[in-house]
């Protein structure tokens, strides 16, 4: 199935990591894979999770203040607690929490009120089901997994048998997630964890696709992923194909009570300015607290995000990829019709801002969000190397606190000269 293109025009969406793990506010499943908790006080949380305070109304309104175009939440982790009342397992939050009740279909009913799209996060892995670790990946990628218990079967105790039962216990409950919920998108993970054929991942694509033939899927999903998921940092080159960028508000991915390590709302505007400008997403994660509410550290951080792209909406939504590297001392974004240049100025502009290498003429400079008009000059070139565009620089009052973007209006479409200038 071709790229749905909402997903490209989105921009931005929310990632969620919520579950059992806030409670002590522990490493989500990784805590007791690694043993830095034991497995029976990981599995007490269980105890302690309530939701109590979860209003996914509330995340929908936020997320859609943030500028989001579509959130993902994780369904279950690799802790193999579903968020959801499943038929398929005996783990999930209805029948072994407090909380007492499927959180998937009031947080799909919230984001589609909001207009957001719906993703759910599932991970291949279940480090708690019986039937999990019965194989054992036929190249392990490293001596953890070849030799950890909740992930692979000691040398000569594997069982194709339980592996079956464990691949139809999989397909089970993604089968309910794309039925009961219908996601717009389906985010795996834990994918490492055994080959493409032992995953029999052709079989699950087509079970999501025959319940919904437009899902979008992550390249978690190996050969049958639709999109690039680099996590944590910028990549210097873009992807090929679509791709997006997921990163966390602080340093956790689920709540911890120590972790007050955030990104500052000026340092996500980088981020999200860089990643657009490359023609990605950004995925942006909150963990809430077990209670379900979401820290006001990372909900002013969403906000000052989203505070700063209905700002400069223009430059960000309906753009593609801007200038490729070495044109502009920033991220740039580039109009549809390929007529508009947006240039992101991450720090107040001194005497002039340059483009280099520009063939198009330029008809007008503004700055986005104040609509002043700046003025620009064409300096040097020799035979078809064209000179420097200098834009003077926007006065004070134009200078935006956390980025600058000055939208640059074209006498025809793009052209850009990547040449070594003359021998």
């Amino acid at each position: 199935m071709p790229m749905q293109p909402w997903f490209r025009d989105a921009k931005l969406g929310i990632f969620v990591h919520y579950g059992i793990y806030a409670v002590d506010g522990v490493p989500e499943s990784w805590s007791f894979y690694t043993g830095q908790v034991p497995h029976d006080r990981y599995m007490r949380q269980l105890d302690g999770f309530t939701a109590a305070r979860y209003e996914p109304r509330a995340w929908g309104r936020l997320f859609a203040r943030a500028g989001a175009k579509y959130a993902v939440l994780t369904a279950r982790h690799h802790d193999g607690v579903a968020l959801w009342d499943s038929a398929h397992g005996d783990l999930d939050v209805v029948r072994n929490t407090p909380a007492g009740r499927d959180l998937i279909g009031p947080y799909t009913d919230a984001l589609r009120e909001e207009g957001l799209k719906v993703g759910l996060y599932y991970s291949h892995s279940d480090w708690n089901h019986a039937d999990y670790a019965s194989t054992v990946h036929p190249q392990p990628p490293d001596e953890e997994l070849r030799t950890n218990p909740y992930a692979s079967a000691r040398p000569g105790h594997e069982d194709p048998t339980a592996w079956a039962r464990y691949l139809g216990y999989r397909n089970g409950q993604v089968g309910e997630l794309v039925d009961r919920f219908r996601p717009d998108l389906l985010w795996f993970d834990g994918e490492w964890e055994r080959s493409e054929e032992q995953w029999r991942m052709r079989e699950l694509a087509e079970l999501i696709l025959a319940g919904n033939p437009d899902t979008v899927l992550n390249a978690r999903m190996l050969s049958y992923g639709d999109y690039a998921t680099p996590e944590q940092g910028v990549p210097l080159q873009a992807p090929d194909g679509p791709w997006e960028l997921c990163l966390t508000v602080n340093d956790s991915w689920g709540f911890q009570h120590g972790d007050e390590h955030h990104k500052s709302v000026r340092q996500l505007v980088r981020y999200f300015t860089e990643t657009i400008g490359m023609g990605g997403n950004l995925l942006l994660d909150v963990g809430p607290r077990e209670d379900g509410t979401i820290t006001p550290a990372q909900t002013a951080r969403l906000e000052g995000l989203g505070a700063w792209i209905a700002r400069h909406a223009e430059a960000v939504y309906g753009t593609v990829a801007g200038l490729p590297a070495g044109h502009h001392y920033g991220p740039s974004t580039l109009s549809a019709d390929r007529r508009t240049l947006y240039l992101v100025c991450f720090d107040p502009p001194r005497e002039s801002v340059s483009v280099r290498g520009l063939r198009t003429p330029v008809k007008r400079v503004t700055v986005l969000g104040t609509g002043a008009e700046l003025g620009h000059d064409v300096i040097g070139g020799l035979g078809d190397v064209p000179g420097v565009t200098w834009i003077d620089a926007p006065g004070a009052a134009d200078v935006d606190d956390r980025a600058t973007v000055l939208a640059v209006e074209l006498d025809g479409e793009l052209d850009v000269y990547r040449g070594a200038g003359r021998d």
